[in-house]
């Protein structure tokens, strides 16, 4: 498994990395991430059964992430940033 999708606090989605081991992606859209935004979707259907099927927890990111591309500033400023509500700029890219 090189990552996976969850939902954030704000109710957007994030990607996290298991390969750097933090987010990649996040305040995505369910419409971004089917748009295949982070380029790790094989097909539109295949990232509907994602969401339906395989969504994972925030509680995953959390524990998930280690501080080697992300100091834990960064990552405990990230997680109160997709803890707010949604600001409308869209998704971004970490």
């Amino acid at each position: 498994m090189a990552g996976f999708i969850a939902k954030q606090p704000n109710g957007l989605y994030c990607r996290f990395s298991t390969v750097v081991d933090c987010p990649t992606h996040y305040n995505m859209t369910s419409e971004d991430y089917l748009n295949n935004v982070t380029g790790t979707v094989r097909d539109r259907e295949v990232g509907e059964e994602i969401l339906q099927d395989y969504l994972r927890t925030f509680d995953e990111v959390v524990n998930c992430y280690l501080p080697h591309n992300m100091t834990q500033q960064e990552f405990d400023e990230w997680v109160k940033e997709v803890s707010l509500p949604d600001d409308g700029q869209g998704y971004k890219c970490t």
